[in-house]
């Protein structure tokens, strides 16, 4: 349904004020009049927080989404229909980015405690067996993951797919895979903290 409102322009006369209530009412051409008009506004506000093509475009349906889904709760008394999409617009792009940012810092997080934990002498001398029972736990703490988490955290960390692959392959979002993997990530730094000053 969203699709389909990115792909048609907006002919209607009617006031805004008069889309939000068809709108809330269902009604689809609203919402792809309402889009019309506005959509190019949104689509800046987006772009001007999340500075990611892919991501934008995931922003803008969440928030098209949104409307359908709660244009009754729209009222006059608190402005413009036009304030109030920019604003779910503005709320959807700042939640991705914050989203992004702790992916970002899990990943780097998890990275550093896997590569550059701390030498032990006493350890080396039995590296093989040491290495098989971290594989065996982390086996078994991935195991412990969501389906789609521990989808994501394979296909990037042990086959070395890029996000945008990610979502080719797994027929997802570019942003909800990047979720997923942050999720994941952080699950697992969570899992392995323990063992940081025993390795």
């Amino acid at each position: 349904m969203i699709g389909s409102v990115l792909d048609q322009p907006g002919v209607s006369s009617a006031p805004d004020e008069a889309l939000m209530k068809d709108i809330s009412r269902q009604r689809h051409a609203a919402l792809t009049e309402l889009y019309g008009r506005h959509g190019q506004t949104l689509k800046a506000m987006i772009d001007s927080v999340v500075h990611e093509e892919a991501e934008a475009g995931d922003v803008l349906q969440e928030t098209l989404l949104q409307i359908w889904n709660e244009a009754d709760h729209y009222s006059p008394k608190v402005g413009k229909p036009l304030g109030w999409i920019i604003t779910i617009a503005r709320r959807r792009a700042i939640d991705r980015l914050r989203r992004r940012q702790a992916y970002c810092r899990a990943r780097e997080r998890y990275g550093k405690q896997l590569e550059q934990r701390p030498r032990n002498p006493r350890c080396e001398v039995f590296d093989p067996f040491v290495r098989r029972d971290l594989r065996q736990f982390l086996e078994k703490c991935m195991r412990t993951l969501p389906r789609f988490q521990r989808e994501a955290v394979e296909l990037a960390f042990f086959k070395g797919l890029s996000h945008s692959e990610i979502a080719t392959a797994t027929h997802a979002p570019l942003g909800t895979v990047k979720t997923r993997l942050e999720l994941g990530l952080q699950k697992l730094t969570h899992a392995i903290r323990p063992l940081r000053h025993k390795i």
